[in-house]
């Protein structure tokens, strides 16, 4: 995702990340500003989880809490916020359950905690910087991509780090049950794991590892929240296809998520749910990647 290495986006993701303090996608902040379908459940067959859904008029919805412009939480805050939030409400709102009300729970999900969220039934969608995976897709089902990035690195500011050569034998850091450990293992760089980003992001801070990586996306967040003390560096070394994630139970679900969120990317909502989170900058919008088709 190219926009990404623009420090107008850095600009932005600063702006997203003070607006996250209230509750971004409501209407006077832009967001997508989705409507819940009327007689949602009239449009499913009997028997699909997403008439369940519809009918009891309720849903858990796993996301994180501690990613400025994705997902993001503060302790005032009543409802999340951020573009893996908004895409979320989307699907929701296709359920005929009002994404902005009491009815949708907002559990918060670190990576490791999103394939037994999904299994347990503790959640019925997982849309947490969720990369999709071969391996993960043999436990869970994920539907997407709707979003793509790549991983780089975070760094202090007086770090004279410029990229992933530079870190070979170091520590770096990200969070267990992600993606990112692996390729910072590929890479010859030493991982180290933590529960949650912000807990890495600390790490980096008070010197105890050299660096934090993940998506270019979460840490240009991270980068806005910390001006003047982190900065990102490197190119992108890895690309990450972000989705949903749903149990495979319900395999049904991958073809309705998939639909859904391609009427999204029609109609504009796609567009302006980016350019409510990471886009604030004002940076060009993108064209939403390609969907996976679903097994039938």
């Amino acid at each position: 995702m190219g926009f990404t290495r623009t420090k107008t986006l850095l600009a932005g993701l600063a702006l997203a990340a003070t607006a996250a303090c209230g509750s971004a996608g409501s209407d006077d902040e832009g967001g997508a500003d989705v409507k819940a379908k009327k007689d949602a459940a009239s449009s499913f067959k009997d028997g699909t989880q997403m008439k369940t859904l519809a009918d009891q008029g309720t849903i858990n919805v796993g996301v994180k809490f501690d990613q400025p412009g994705l997902g993001f939480k503060g302790a005032a805050d009543k409802v999340p916020s951020g573009f893996d939030v908004e895409m979320a409400k989307v699907l929701v709102a296709g359920l005929g359950i009002d994404p902005d009300s009491d009815k949708v729970k907002w559990i918060e999900t670190v990576s490791d905690s999103r394939e037994p969220f999904l299994q347990s039934n503790k959640v019925d969608l997982v849309l947490a910087s969720y990369s999709i995976t071969p391996e993960r897709r043999q436990v869970v089902g994920q539907a997407g991509p709707y979003l793509t990035t790549g991983q780089q690195v975070l760094v202090k500011e007086d770090s004279d780090v410029k990229g992933v050569a530079d870190l070979k034998g170091k520590e770096v850091c990200s969070v267990t049950g992600s993606t990112s450990l692996d390729n910072v293992k590929a890479k010859g760089m030493k991982p180290v794991g933590f529960d949650t980003y912000s807990e890495c992001v600390e790490k980096v801070l008070d010197g105890t590892v050299e660096a934090m990586s993940t998506d270019g996306t979460i840490l240009l967040g991270y980068a806005a929240q910390n001006e003047g003390d982190l900065k990102v560096v490197g190119d992108e070394f890895s690309e990450e296809r972000i989705g949903v994630g749903y149990s495979k139970d319900h395999p049904e679900m991958c073809q309705w998520i998939t639909d859904t969120l391609k009427k999204a990317e029609d109609d504009g909502a796609w567009d302006k749910a980016f350019e409510s989170t990471l886009g604030k900058s004002g940076a060009d919008t993108p064209e939403p990647p390609k969907m996976d088709a679903c097994e039938s």
